[in-house]
């Protein structure tokens, strides 16, 4: 699995003994799920249409982290929307 710059300072920290990582507690983890589980929802289709160049790259650079297109299509409107993705202006 890849890491970010963040992933990798966390577990870092955590080596070093600067930061104590525990699995989390019921209450909690009933509300990730709940969170992970409404953020993976599917409930709505569109249809896009976009250059077979783009397309091409766009399953390329899937395949190489071993995940569907559309996937990885979805991954990246949603880090866009959430402000993860930031577009230069």
């Amino acid at each position: 699995m890849k890491m970010d710059a963040y992933e990798k300072e966390l577990i870092a920290l955590e080596k070093e003994g600067l930061i104590e990582v525990s699995k989390p507690g019921s209450a909690e983890r009933r509300a990730l799920m709940a969170a992970a589980k409404e953020t993976l929802q599917k409930d709505k289709r569109i249809n896009i249409r976009i250059s077979n160049r783009d397309l091409v790259s766009l399953k390329r650079k899937a395949n190489r982290v071993g995940m569907p297109y559309q996937t990885l299509i979805s991954s990246v409107l949603h880090q866009y929307v959430s402000g993860d993705i930031k577009v230069e202006s």
